[in-house]
């Protein structure tokens, strides 16, 4: 279980002091649930939050961050990752859901925040249908002051999975797709 770290910035004549968060797995894993829930408990703390989604993800909302179990919760879709700069004004959490469809500057830009006292939450799967690290998430993992590696359970043998198998043909490294295009599987079943 991942406990928020505690830095108290209510103090005056204090500096913020910001940090880099990253939930990674695979597909089924419970990624955007755990953002979900951590993003929920920075508002319960009263801390101003704002979060983004990359707009091609529709899957589930337009505009919605919604895991794959129902939760959902209010996010900005951005088409790229300089977007965010503009918009988390002076939040004190910044969450990103689905990392992996960024460009590599979310990298820069998560330090960024991080850098200006903001605690940055970002979410997204390290691999891609392939088992090779995805897009910018392994620079993401190398920076993060706290990762959390969430699995899901193989749907062939039940075992811990951490592995996104594609069920289709299709060879783009982006699919966007839910359980009729992928599934959660083991090593074993994976390599099978």
């Amino acid at each position: 279980m991942f406990i928020e770290p505690y830095h108290n910035q209510h103090q005056q004549n204090t500096i913020k002091t910001g940090w880099i968060e990253v939930v990674c797995g695979s597909m089924f894993s419970g990624k955007t649930e755990e953002l979900i829930r951590r993003l929920n408990r920075a508002r319960i703390a009263k801390q101003k939050v704002a979060i983004f989604k990359p707009s091609i993800d529709t899957r589930y909302h337009q505009a919605n961050i919604v895991s794959h179990n129902a939760s959902s919760i209010s996010s900005t879709p951005i088409q790229n990752s300089i977007e965010i700069l503009h918009l988390a004004g002076d939040c004190d959490v910044v969450g990103i859901d689905e990392a992996q469809f960024f460009d590599e500057k979310i990298v820069e830009i998560a330090n960024q925040l991080a850098n200006e006292g903001k605690r940055v939450i970002v979410a997204g799967l390290d691999m891609d249908f392939q088992g090779n690290p995805f897009g910018p998430m392994p620079k993401l993992m190398a920076i993060a002051e706290y990762i959390t590696k969430v699995h899901a359970v193989c749907m062939v043998c039940g075992d811990v999975a951490n592995y996104s198998y594609r069920k289709t043909a299709i060879k783009e490294q982006v699919m966007l797709g839910e359980t009729d295009s992928y599934e959660a599987r083991c090593r074993k079943c994976f390599h099978l």
